[in-house]
């Protein structure tokens, strides 16, 4: 078969033909892959750099997918822990880790926003105590996972949705995404946070995609203008765009009902993730959500993954496509 190979944590993957890969456990399928994305997760599983990496080349990227069975019946699936990836001709997968897709579907729509779209979606029906009406921030909102999560909050029944942000051309079109409300994030931070303390401080929940200093004294500058500190507000921390630490300030946690926790790989069961898809899905198939995908020959890995991405595009790869 032909696939996206790495052989080098500081290379992009090479197309080229690798061993087909064969069903070892009672519950795996070879499956044709119809399309994968390349997703933020994808880039850090083929660097070497993300948390879960074990170090082990050659690998084959690719997390998820689109995969057609032998039946011809299509699903969704989640790639094994393994370095054998998605990004190939033809994928084992464990089935206990697909759902079928809904007939008419589009593959490539779902490979583009089942990633960005299930950590809001995840973070909102699993880690967090959920009730329709809560005020919700989603706070680096300009990215593909901040405008799902802005969706998502949305179509989840939030009260009121504000998206935070630097780049105003894509906080310009969070309203018609669902927000009420946006704040920039751009020039000097203190004065940024001051914004969004005084725009934000009376939300339930936050999404973090961000993290680093922009959450450190967006966490001050929101619970000191909060009319009931004994209300609770849940921050779920998700993603680390501005870093990988922050310092969560000690007043913060003893002077008001502040939870802080996180999503993730980990924090939530793979049971849990997998009972979540059908529904996420459906929102995703029946338009509910909105998608831009770009789809492009696998065989171009090469170059796609040196080339800057356009804003608000999610790339996904499809085998079968040869222009």
């Amino acid at each position: 078969m032909h696939a996206a190979v790495v052989h080098s944590f500081d290379a992009a993957p090479k197309f080229e033909k690798f061993d087909m890969p064969n069903p070892v456990n009672k519950h795996d399928v070879l499956v044709d892959v119809l399309a994968a994305g390349l997703h933020p997760r994808v880039r850090s599983q083929a660097n070497g750099s993300h948390y879960a990496s074990t170090g082990e080349l050659p690998l084959i990227p690719g997390i998820d997918g689109v995969g057609r069975l032998q039946d011809g019946g299509l699903v969704y699936f989640v790639a094994p822990d393994t370095a054998l990836g998605t990004f190939a001709d033809k994928a084992v997968i464990d089935v206990r880790r697909s759902v079928p897709l809904p007939e008419g579907a589009d593959p490539v729509r779902i490979a583009a926003a089942m990633n960005p779209a299930m950590s809001a979606w995840v973070a909102l029906r699993r880690r967090a105590e959920w009730q329709p009406g809560y005020k919700v921030l989603v706070h680096g909102a300009t990215g593909n996972s901040g405008h799902m999560a802005v969706q998502i909050a949305k179509l989840l029944g939030a009260g009121q949705v504000i998206g935070a942000g630097r780049d105003q051309q894509r906080l310009d079109a969070l309203p018609a995404l669902g927000a009420y409300r946006v704040v920039s994030l751009a020039g000097d931070p203190e004065a940024a946070s001051e914004r969004l303390g005084e725009a934000a401080c009376e939300v339930d929940i936050v999404i973090d995609y961000l993290w680093g200093k922009p959450a450190e004294l967006a966490m001050t500058a929101m619970l000191t203008r909060r009319s009931d500190r004994s209300r609770a507000l849940t921050w779920i921390q998700i993603g680390s765009v501005a870093g990988p630490t922050a310092a969560v300030p000690s007043a913060a946690l003893r002077s008001a009902n502040f939870k802080l926790l996180g999503s993730g790989q980990g924090s939530v069961t793979p049971a849990g993730y997998l009972a979540e898809f059908p529904a996420l899905i459906d929102a995703i198939a029946s338009g509910s959500l909105r998608v831009n995908a770009a789809a492009y020959p696998l065989a171009r890995v090469e170059e796609i993954w040196a080339a800057p991405a356009a804003a608000g595009e999610r790339v996904v790869f499809v085998p079968a496509m040869h222009t």
